[in-house]
């Protein structure tokens, strides 16, 4: 994981091999060709923070490819969205097809297949991040990859604009805010991936229905040090061993959220300007670790290395 900012680059080319060879370098792999070679002109602006990568792309009509050939490399897997400024774009995977017009977003894997194909000049935002920096299940967003989010309707009129000013500001990124710049984004596309995948919906599943109020309840006690098992049981009128069937069931166990949850938390503190006044301790008993050593061995464990290196890198 990135402890640091990357500074805004900057590539202009009149070439296509030249943007090419931008484009591989700016995100994983790919394909770039264009029936208009000899005319071609591309741009691409980028910068990133913790593990965010943000590109502003403007370029004249090209096809991207990402190929079973090109995956089989063994890249790291990403999840990219593309929020469209200007112009038109067509991007296929999983069988779908979404038409992206300006102010439209959407998400797709770099594990799988896919094509982005542009018939006139363009401009767009590519937004690159890890699976699992979003709190859904990769699984989830598969079912939303080549699938069109309005710019103009529901919350993504809300997410648009924002994601919009970022690609006109990329130098913010480099600065004491810019994480928490790269981290209002990846929320804001939680927000909307939740309500297009219908999960801010009570489930029919009584079970699901449960599960669905115990993770909010653990997300609104993280600070508590009385959050555990019992507590959380008792909160929602179960027996601990239900508790513990229901976490079972979805390959997880109840203490492994809430230490993966505080430790996020604790992570996000560590690199916030706002907060570098506070001690590593302060802020590990903050989301529930007392124990200074405990939680230093614990976030080591989790991510590579101490939380004061951690905050001294960044």
């Amino acid at each position: 994981m990135p402890l640091t900012a990357t500074p805004v680059t900057t590539t202009r080319t009149h070439h296509l091999s030249g943007f090419r060879t931008a484009v591989n370098d700016s995100f994983v792999p790919l394909q770039v060709t264009s029936h208009r070679p000899d005319s071609f002109r591309g741009l691409i602006r980028g910068a990133g923070v913790d593990g965010v990568h943000l590109s502003d792309v403007r370029a004249t009509p090209h096809v991207v490819e990402r190929t079973p050939e090109l995956i089989a490399r063994g890249d790291r897997p990403w999840f990219k969205v593309s929020l469209m400024l200007a112009g038109t774009g067509l991007l296929i995977q999983d069988g779908r097809e979404a038409v992206l017009r300006q102010g439209d977003l959407a998400v797709y894997d770099t594990n799988r297949p896919y094509s982005l194909v542009f018939d006139d000049d363009f401009r767009t935002l590519v937004l690159m991040f890890a699976h699992d920096a979003l709190e859904l299940p990769p699984s989830a967003l598969s079912q939303l990859t080549g699938v069109r989010v309005a710019g103009d309707a529901g919350l993504g009129a809300v997410a648009a604009p924002y994601l919009a000013q970022l690609a006109s500001h990329l130098d913010e990124l480099d600065g004491s805010c810019g994480s928490r710049l790269a981290h209002t984004a990846l929320d804001l596309l939680t927000t909307v991936f939740t309500r297009e995948l219908g999960l801010d919906a009570v489930p029919a599943d009584p079970h699901r229905a449960l599960l669905q109020r115990i993770h909010e309840h653990i997300d609104r006690h993280l600070a508590s040090p009385d959050l555990g098992p019992a507590s959380i049981a008792a909160a929602h009128y179960i027996s601990t061993r239900h508790l513990h069937g229901l976490f079972h069931a979805e390959g997880t166990t109840v203490s492994t959220l809430v230490r993966t949850r505080r430790l996020e938390r604790c992570r996000r503190d560590l690199i916030d300007p706002l907060l570098a006044d506070r001690s590593v301790a302060t802020i590990g008993a903050r989301w529930g670790f007392p124990d200074a050593a405990h939680f230093s061995r614990t976030f080591k464990t989790a991510f590579g290395v101490s939380p004061s290196d951690y905050r001294a890198a960044r």
